[in-house]
């Protein structure tokens, strides 16, 4: 029997609920109504059971293997929303890390049948039927005895009942919890007490971190470590995780649990040792190291948790690629994409697209039956033409030379479905001058659409993006990104903007007009920026009455009637901005104002850190014009529909 080949329903809030002390009949009566609601609309799971069970609510299964174990509950296929709710709600609600044995001790209690109910106890070696006499909250542990009959089996050597029954008086006959998978029964009686174990199971065995007890309760531990740790669980299994970030992660915290166990050991024998010894003193040296190496592990992987951030600082799994340049021979190809060539396709293609008029040089052209084969293909310089067809990827689309992407026919007609793990559908690591145009395609995506990157250069025009569990498009600082005439819509959010105020990045240069961005999961557009930082804060005390008004503008908390002018306010700011703005602003221009707004708050932001930089070294001028060298952005036109959170948003970080 493998982890994870459980399925089963949710713990219902319900059920979970603190019971009201009511007589007799009413008790049992209520009792009836909670359980007949809790699962009343619960999903079918395809290996479970054909047969419906009286009186339980949930799910068999039948587990595999030569021993004829009986059904099993499943319970492990839980959704997000199940095991959010039973963990805030019902097993840990605001409890510190340092009281989550105890909370969880609590809700057993309320929960947990203490007796009568079967159950196979799993290990990596084997596993065997056994039924518990009395359950230990406080210690999560059962108290168990065989079952008759005997049922085991084992992955290395035969155990004998004798064997089994030594094991278990070294034991003491108690066994976790989380070690065992309850037997199914058709009466509902353990229905909450397959949940309740399944819900302890799947914490120790992915939620809880064996240092999360020493680390300082600064909140409480499901907002701080349960939540994200949960969010990134189910992230990785619906494929929302780029694979390399998921090797990352797993590598980090397998490095932590190593290092930690090192430290504990170190700091054991330190404890056991009263000498004021040079290896004492080596040991306390070697022990701050890995209390250094452990933290630094640990904020990594807090980065990677949480659900804005890892997709920030994520794995950037193709920015070693390297550009091949123009060819040796400084030919440029044409490459045709089309599953299947027929002879009216090719002269509509020679007349409209390799062969518009009399042919002053010879063109060389590449055929190929997919998209991303020709896009590996591909030199500095050449072109790449989509016919009409729907083309399945399994990769990314990994650009780092300068090439033209187009599709021929209708939009709706050339289709690219991105599948596989969660890494990015179009990831542009052009470095340099490299540009790369999309036009005329229809992009159905998983992760993360089109990743325009530092330094690269992106057009993409007349074109449709939906599907993203991560930004329709997302954009790096120091890229150019031109968006025209394009639907962007069905994702997590639609467009996520990068911003860094470091010295090191530029913010990007974004061009939006004409885009549709709708009905995405959070922001039409969501700008992911730093906390300024205090030395700008104390700047901010000396600014300008123009700065000041800026700063009135763009917060969007002062008085309607006393707000700058949003015109005038562009045009102080930078000349080079374009704005279509009215005085009674509908939901497309406000879109468009927002955005506008944020993104000269930010570049007036970076223009002062780098004024007081430069002052610092001692060079009192720099250009006040900071939309001249910071940005030259056009935001005109666009329509922004039923995004879930508006159309645009901030995150600070």
């Amino acid at each position: 029997m493998a982890d994870g080949l459980l399925a089963g329903g949710g713990l219902g809030s319900e059920a979970m609920a603190p019971e009201p002390e009511l007589p007799g009949w009413a008790a049992v009566e209520e009792l009836e109504r909670l359980e007949k609601g809790l699962f009343e609309n619960e999903d079918s799971c395809s290996d479970c059971s054909d047969h419906v069970k009286p009186g339980s609510s949930l799910q068999s299964f039948v587990p595999e293997g030569k021993t004829h174990f009986p059904e099993m509950f499943q319970t492990s296929q839980l959704l997000f929303y199940e095991r959010f709710r039973a963990y805030q709600d019902y097993i840990l609600a605001d409890c510190k890390a340092s009281e989550v044995k105890e909370f969880t001790a609590e809700f057993l209690e309320k929960v947990l049948e203490p007796s009568g109910w079967r159950a196979v106890w799993h290990t990596n070696v084997f596993e065997v039927l056994v039924e518990v006499t009395d359950v230990d909250f406080a210690a999560l542990k059962a108290v168990v005895r065989l079952a008759d009959p005997y049922l085991c089996e084992s992955h290395v050597s035969t155990f004998t009942m004798e064997c089994m029954k030594e094991l278990l008086d070294l034991k003491e006959y108690r066994l976790p919890l989380q070690e065992l998978w309850v037997v199914f029964d058709d009466s509902g009686l353990f229905d909450q007490t397959a949940l309740a174990i399944e819900h302890v199971r799947f914490f120790y065995q992915n939620i809880w971190r064996s240092w999360d007890e020493e680390e300082e309760d600064e909140y409480d531990y499901f907002i701080r470590c349960v939540e994200p740790r949960l969010r990134l669980h189910y992230d990785i299994l619906e494929d929302r995780v780029p694979s390399g970030l998921i090797v990352d992660y797993q590598n980090l915290l397998t490095q932590c649990e190593e290092s930690y166990r090192k430290f504990l050991n170190l700091r054991s024998s330190l404890s056991n040792c009263n000498s004021d010894s040079e290896q004492e003193n080596i040991s306390m040296v070697e022990g701050l190291k890995l209390y250094s190496e452990i933290e630094q592990l640990k904020q990594k992987l807090k980065l990677i948790e949480n659900p804005l951030l890892r997709y920030v600082f994520g794995y950037q799994k193709n920015s070693n690629i390297q550009a091949k340049g123009i060819r040796p021979n400084g030919q440029k190809v044409t490459h045709v994409v089309s599953s299947i060539m027929m002879t009216g396709l090719l002269q509509s293609l020679l007349r409209d697209r390799l062969c518009p008029e009399p042919c002053k040089e010879e063109i060389e052209i590449q055929f190929h039956s997919d998209p991303l084969s020709a896009i590996n293909a591909c030199y500095d310089g050449d072109t790449v033409i989509v016919c009409p067809g729907h083309y399945v990827v399994h990769g990314a689309f990994s650009i780092a030379d300068s090439i033209e992407l187009e599709g021929y026919g209708l939009p709706d007609d050339i289709i690219i479905e991105k599948r596989g793990k969660g890494d990015t559908f179009v990831d542009c690591t052009v470095i340099h001058r490299g540009k790369t145009t999309l036009e005329n395609c229809v992009l159905q995506c998983e992760t993360t659409g089109v990743t325009v990157r530092t330094s690269a250069e992106f057009l993409m025009k007349n074109s449709d993006l939906y599907g993203a569990k991560g930004a329709g498009i997302e954009i790096y600082p120091g890229s150019k990104c031109t968006l025209n005439d394009n639907g962007i819509h069905h994702c997590k959010e639609g467009i996520l903007i990068k911003d860094f105020l470091d010295e090191h990045y530029d913010i990007p240069k974004i061009s939006m007009v004409n885009n549709v961005i709708h009905n995405n999961e959070g922001y039409g557009v969501v700008l992911v920026k730093p906390t300024i930082f205090s030395d700008l804060q104390e700047d901010a005390q000396d600014e300008t009455e123009e700065n000041k008004a800026l700063k009135v503008q763009t917060s969007g908390e002062a008085d309607v009637a006393q707000r700058v002018d949003l015109e005038e306010l562009i045009q102080c700011a930078a000349g080079k901005m374009e704005l279509y703005a009215r005085a009674d602003l509908s939901e497309q221009a406000e879109g468009n104002c927002e955005i506008v707004n944020e993104l000269v708050a930010a570049s007036t932001q970076k223009g002062q850190m780098k004024k007081k930089r430069l002052s610092e070294l001692g060079i009192t001028q720099a250009d006040d014009n900071l939309m001249s060298q910071e940005m030259f952005v056009s935001i005109v036109g666009n329509q922004f529909k039923w995004n879930g959170k508006g159309s645009f948003g901030t995150f600070l970080f």
